[in-house]
C-alpha cells in the first residue's frame, strides 16, 4: 500500500466498510491496518485469538525505549440485526453534518482520527512515545484487550498512561461503573401438571431468584452510593429468560442472564454472595424435596472492572490539560479503562461522539467531534514532543 494521507473522516468510510460485529472476525480490518501503518514505516504487532480469527494490534511511534502514551479503541461493533436503518450500516452516509454508520461513534470514529493521524505523529520529534492499542470483543466483555495488557512490559512496550477513546463528547471522565454478567440454570424435574408434587417446577425456582435480585436493585437504589453516576447507583437486572415445554408439563429447566453494574463504591462480590446464598439455602432445599437431582448453577459470562481513576492520576491531568477543560465525569458504561487500571497502567476515558448515539439504528457522529478529537491529538502530540 502507497502511504497515504486520509482526514479523519476518510479513515472512518475505510473502517465502517468493514463489518466487525462481534460474532465475525476482525482480520480484515487488521490486515488494513497493518499494511496502513507499514506504509508510514510503522511497526505493529498482532496479539491473536488461538484460532487467528481475530486480533489486537500494537503499534509504537517514536522511541521505543521508554513508556509512552497509549490510545486505545476497539475495533468490533455491535449487530444491525432488527435495527430500522435508513442506509447502509456499513457504508459511511454523510447527511448534513453527520457521519452516519454502524460504529462511527462506538468507535471506530476515535480510532479513525489516531490512524489519521500516523503521518502527523511521524513528522514530529517525539520524545515520548505514542502507542496504538487496538483490540477486539470489547462489547461483549473486553475480551480481546486482556491478552494484549498482559503483554505489555514485556513482549510489548508498557504505556505510561492510556487515553482510552470511547464516546464522552471529548468530556474527561475519571470513572465508570463496572459489568458484570451471569447465566443461572436451574434443573428440576418434569411432571404431568395436575401433579406438582411429583415435580420441581424450574421455572417457579427461577421467579424465586429473580425476585431477590428484584429486592437487591431496590436496596441498592436505595443507598444511592454514586452521586456522580446516572443512574446514581448499583443496579441489577434480568435481562433474558426461557424455558419449560407446554402450559400442562412442569418445567424441568429454565435459565435466566442477569448482570449487575457498581458504583466504585460497592463491592461486587456482596452482590454474588447474596445471591448464591438465597439460591442454595432458601431455593434449592424446596427444589430438593421432591427431586433430589435438582441444582442451580451460575456462570459469569463478563467481568468488567470499575474505573476509579486516583486523584493525581497522569492520565486524568494530563487529559484535563489537553482538552482545556477543569471538570471531570462519570460515566454509568463500561469500557476498557478499568482493565488498564488494574494492571498498572493511568487510564483516563476521552473520545468523540456521544455515547446516546452508540448501538442505536443510524448509528452517526458529527464531524465537529472528530475535529475536536484531532485537536486534541495535536496537543497531545506537542506534549510528547517535550515530556
Amino acid at each position: 500500500m502507497a502511504a497515504q494521507v486520509l482526514t479523519a473522516a476518510e479513515m472512518l468510510e475505510k473502517l465502517v466498510a468493514f463489518d466487525t460485529t462481534s460474532a465475525r472476525t476482525n482480520i480484515p480490518l487488521i490486515e488494513f491496518v497493518e499494511a496502513y501503518l507499514s506504509s508510514h514505516g510503522v511497526e505493529s504487532h498482532r496479539v491473536p485469538t488461538q484460532d487467528g480469527q481475530k486480533s489486537s494490534l500494537h503499534a509504537v511511534i517514536g522511541p521505543k525505549d521508554v513508556p509512552g502514551f497509549g490510545l486505545s479503541g476497539h475495533t468490533d461493533v455491535v449487530p444491525v440485526e432488527g435495527q430500522d436503518w435508513t442506509s447502509d450500516p456499513f457504508t459511511l452516509t454523510k447527511r448534513g453534518s453527520r457521519l452516519f454508520g454502524r460504529g462511527t461513534c462506538d468507535m471506530k470514529g476515535f480510532v479513525a482520527c489516531i490512524l489519521a493521524h500516523v503521518p502527523a505523529f511521524k513528522a514530529r520529534d517525539l520524545k515520548t512515545p505514542i502507542h496504538l492499542l487496538l483490540s477486539y470483543d470489547e462489547e461483549v466483555g473486553c475480551k480481546g484487550v486482556r491478552p494484549m495488557i498482559s503483554e505489555l512490559g514485556s513482549r510489548l512496550p508498557a504505556p505510561r498512561a492510556v487515553f482510552v477513546g470511547e464516546p464522552t463528547s471529548m468530556r474527561v471522565v475519571d470513572a465508570h461503573k463496572s459489568v458484570h454478567a451471569f447465566e443461572t440454570v436451574v434443573t428440576g424435574r418434569e411432571s404431568h401438571s395436575s401433579k406438582p408434587h411429583l415435580g420441581a417446577n424450574a421455572i417457579m425456582a427461577a421467579g424465586e431468584l429473580i425476585s431477590e435480585l428484584t429486592r437487591i436493585d431496590l436496596e441498592m437504589q436505595a443507598r444511592g452510593d454514586g452521586p456522580r453516576f446516572d443512574p446514581p447507583y448499583t443496579n441489577v437486572a434480568v435481562t433474558v429468560i426461557e424455558g419449560g415445554t407446554a402450559r400442562n408439563i412442569t418445567a424441568r429447566e429454565c435459565k435466566f442472564t442477569w448482570m449487575f453494574r457498581t458504583v466504585p463504591a460497592t463491592e461486587p462480590e456482596e452482590i454474588i454472595d447474596r445471591f448464591d446464598t438465597f439460591a442454595q439455602n432458601q431455593v434449592l432445599p424446596l427444589l430438593k424435596k421432591t427431586y433430589d437431582g435438582a441444582s442451580i448453577v451460575t456462570t459469569r459470562t463478563s467481568d468488567v472492572p470499575s474505573l476509579n481513576a486516583p486523584e493525581g492520576s497522569e492520565a486524568v491531568s494530563l487529559a484535563l490539560n489537553l482538552a482545556g477543560q477543569n471538570e471531570r465525569f462519570a460515566v454509568s458504561y463500561g469500557t476498557e479503562g478499568g482493565l488498564f487500571e488494574r494492571a498498572g497502567f493511568p487510564s483516563v476515558v476521552i473520545g468523540p461522539g456521544n455515547i446516546e448515539q452508540a448501538h442505536a439504528a443510524d448509528e452517526f457522529i458529527e464531524e465537529s467531534e472528530l475535529e475536536k478529537c484531532s485537536t486534541f491529538l495535536d496537543r497531545l502530540a506537542d506534549h510528547a514532543e517535550t515530556s
